[in-house]
């Protein structure tokens, strides 16, 4: 899906859940915030490239989206390497808009 700039920022309502995540070869490091950059994260959330721990994010994001009210979350990261790879495949297949 070839959306402009503009596009993408309609995406962002009142209601999403923004998360940034740094991605590692071991370890990805995490933070959300609402629509207007207030930080809703406590501190820095760290999880394992793997299955489990991407488990541990996905159960991570539901507590903050329920915890906020927010009805729908963006996962923004950085392409680095490959490494970012399964874990893209495992937002799609979660219909986390990566």
């Amino acid at each position: 899906m070839n959306l402009t700039q503009n596009d993408r920022l309609k995406q962002v309502t009142s209601d999403t859940l923004i998360v940034g995540v740094d991605v590692g070869s071991q370890t990805h490091f995490c933070r959300a915030f609402d629509w207007r950059g207030f930080e809703l994260s406590k501190r820095v959330f760290k999880f394992s490239n793997t299955g489990m721990g991407f488990l541990t994010f996905l159960r991570w994001t539901e507590e903050l989206m329920n915890k906020t009210e927010m009805r729908k979350v963006i996962v923004g990261c950085e392409p680095t390497g490959c490494y970012w790879l399964t874990f893209q495949k495992f937002l799609q297949e979660h219909e986390i808009q990566p």
